[in-house]
């Protein structure tokens, strides 16, 4: 039998109870059929992961008991998501997956084709949290507001930006991989459904940090693009 894993936005350390959410105090019981005693692990994205156990449990109520730590925090991951603004199950999908290739922070972007201006920040945080307590990460990406292109390339603080263009005779992503430090910091921006707006490249290109890149031949959807460009850059410039 698994042990359950759980993100607590809460101090850890051996020997102090901390609560557990209702939702998670249900899906301890009424999912999964635990009781008081069984283990579990935590983690909270700064004290690593600890072994304990459920000190008490009741319907939508439990308190749980770190006991010894089992790994060291690590470091938040350098690397970002940029991706605009898409419907939401698309939006659901990306960020499960992005939470999974070891993304430290995943940014919404309105541009001119955006289909979409509204973002539930709430829904995908919870989706991230679940993804992270799954794949055993230590880390829970940060999420940020959705914001227009233009101000947040305005307010870019240099990190190398890699932009997927699916039309342009940019190079291929994995050449500028191989290109950024190994580990480093990066971001991977993806356009809407139609992809940017002839403007919206052209103000790209003229910035330092940035540089365009293809994922081939063909016409991928937002999502599937944000995912592949991902496992090219954490295979070549990241922690794979």
């Amino acid at each position: 039998m698994s042990i359950p894993r759980l993100y607590l936005d809460q101090p850890l350390e051996a020997g102090r109870e901390v609560p557990a959410s209702p939702g998670q105090a249900h899906y301890l019981g009424g999912v999964l059929r635990r009781a008081a005693g069984d283990p579990v692990l935590l983690f909270n994205g700064a004290d690593g992961e600890w072994a304990g156990r459920i000190a008490h449990l009741r319907k939508d109520r439990c308190a749980l008991l770190p006991e010894r730590r089992t790994r060291a925090q690590e470091p938040a991951p350098a690397c970002r998501l940029l991706v605009a603004a898409v419907k939401r199950d698309a939006m659901d999908w990306m960020v499960e997956k992005a939470t999974e290739l070891g993304i430290g922070a995943i940014q919404p972007v309105l541009t001119r084709r955006s289909i979409t201006d509204r973002v539930n920040l709430a829904r995908l945080g919870t989706i991230a949290q679940e993804a992270a307590e799954q794949c055993e990460r230590l880390t829970v990406p940060r999420l940020a507001p959705a914001a227009p292109l233009h101000a947040l390339l305005d307010a870019w603080d240099g990190t190398p930006l890699l932009v997927g263009d699916e039309r342009g005779e940019a190079p291929p992503l994995a050449a500028l991989a191989r290109g950024l430090p190994r580990g480093g910091a990066w971001a991977w921006l993806v356009g809407p459904e139609g992809g940017f707006e002839r403007a919206e490249l052209d103000d790209l290109r003229r910035r330092a940090f940035v540089s365009t890149g293809s994922l081939g031949p063909r016409i991928l959807r937002a999502e599937t693009a944000a995912v592949a460009g991902l496992a090219v850059l954490q295979a070549l410039a990241g922690d794979w």
